[in-house]
């Protein structure tokens, strides 16, 4: 890789030039060991040669969780067949099919051609690579369980995967449904109630009280619709970037658990994370402090991101987990238990295992459930809609065709 530098020599004058080195801390120390002062020192700018693809935007540089699911069990296979760390990386880099993977793939190859631990060299890619699969990583360095680390990995986002977007895939229908109800509802009310109100009005008969408030309504949309709308982006903007901070984050996390049935499915959505990424964690021969630091970061949810940090603290100072879980209704009374047995007998992570699990199953019963509750709710709003702006412009025309 080359790399643009400026420095200062000995004699104070400035230089400009470029080294070729496999990353940056290696053309770092190079320079310095020629006794040169940095002043600057960047990967030169590679042209666009990719299209689209190769653009430095947000929705395109993206890695998909299947992807990384893939990669760990490919590296886990390859070192099972005693393949070098080097040879494996290589390979992999030349055979992503994802530009933004590839281009880290490459980068981690030369870094661990310069010497650089693996570990090391996936945390200079926090967009691919989270701090727990980082973590994770090192675990079996330190260990020398390299195989059986990356199949840890790629067992557990298997399993995190496909709990969360079985969550998300059975939402996706009724949403769309009832986002496209809600569009033909506002088309309706703005564009075609205020014409057929005109030939209503001009009728001179008594309009019943729904069709008055149906043509009220509409008026008042048609009228005010731009600065409603003004409002309404404004509103989600400032909302956006207000649960970005600490204050919003804990609001909204809180908000997330107190909405009636769906709190209850997060919830166990939350557990089911937590007791499946500390057991795979303790697994892999991570202390528990550092196993509840990580799982709060990864756990999605402020509120049960400070429970973990003051398990932490506490676990530091010698309480238990237990002690802990007990002052937090969020954390079932059965968890609690059940974590305390563990502590007490010394199988923890045979407990938490377990309790994922459950977790997994009751989350996929709440999906279930609450997809079941969905369907006849918006079968009865969507015939309610319909029906209550049907009849309010029917039954005046009706009237007006029998007095005729």
């Amino acid at each position: 890789m080359l790399f643009i530098y400026k420095t200062i020599d000995k004699a104070g004058s400035e230089q400009a030039g470029s080294i070729d080195a496999p990353n940056i801390d290696i053309a770092i120390g190079s320079l310095q060991r020629r006794g040169l002062v940095i002043v600057s020192i960047k990967p030169e700018e590679i042209k666009n040669k990719g299209g689209l693809l190769a653009l430095n935007l947000p929705f395109v540089r993206k890695v998909k969780p299947k992807e990384i699911v893939m990669l760990s069990r490919q590296i886990a296979t390859m070192f099972e067949a005693r393949v070098s760390v080097l040879a494996t990386f290589r390979l992999l880099a030349t055979e992503a099919t994802n530009p933004f993977l590839r281009s880290a793939l490459i980068e981690i190859t030369d870094d661990i051609k310069g010497g650089i631990p693996i570990s090391a060299a996936m945390a200079k890619h926090p967009a691919v690579f989270s701090d727990f699969y980082i973590n994770m990583v090192r675990a079996g360095e330190e260990s020398g369980k390299m195989s059986e680390s990356f199949t840890y990995l790629a067992d557990y986002m298997d399993r995190s995967y496909a709990l969360s977007s079985r969550a998300t895939n059975a939402l996706i229908y009724p949403a769309f449904v009832i986002a496209s109800f809600i569009v033909v509802m506002i088309l309706m009310i703005v564009f075609i109630i205020p014409r057929l109100s005109v030939i209503l009005l001009e009728t001179g008969q008594t309009l019943p009280i729904y069709t008055r408030v149906v043509i009220g309504f509409s008026n008042f949309a048609a009228t005010f619709g731009i600065p409603i709308l003004i409002l309404f982006v404004v509103g989600f903007v400032y909302f956006s970037r207000y649960i970005t901070t600490d204050n919003g984050r804990l609001s909204w996390s809180r908000f997330k658990l107190s909405i009636p049935y769906v709190g209850r499915l997060y919830q166990k959505l939350y557990l089911a994370r937590i007791s499946d990424n500390m057991n795979t964690m303790l697994s892999s021969g991570i202390s528990m402090v550092r196993s509840l630091e990580i799982t709060g970061d990864v756990v999605g949810n402020q509120v049960y991101k400070n429970i973990l940090k003051e398990a932490g603290e506490a676990v530091q100072s010698g309480s238990s987990i237990s002690d802990i879980f007990g002052r937090y209704p969020e954390i079932p009374g059965v968890m609690v238990q059940m974590v305390k047995v563990g502590e007490e007998s010394g199988k923890l992570g045979f407990v938490l295992e377990k309790l994922s699990k459950f977790y997994e199953r009751e989350v996929g019963n709440e999906v279930d459930t609450l997809v079941g509750l969905i369907e006849p709710i918006m079968i009865v709003i969507l015939g309610v809609g319909v029906g209550v702006l049907l009849t309010s412009v029917l039954v005046p025309i009706y009237n007006l065709a029998q007095g005729l």
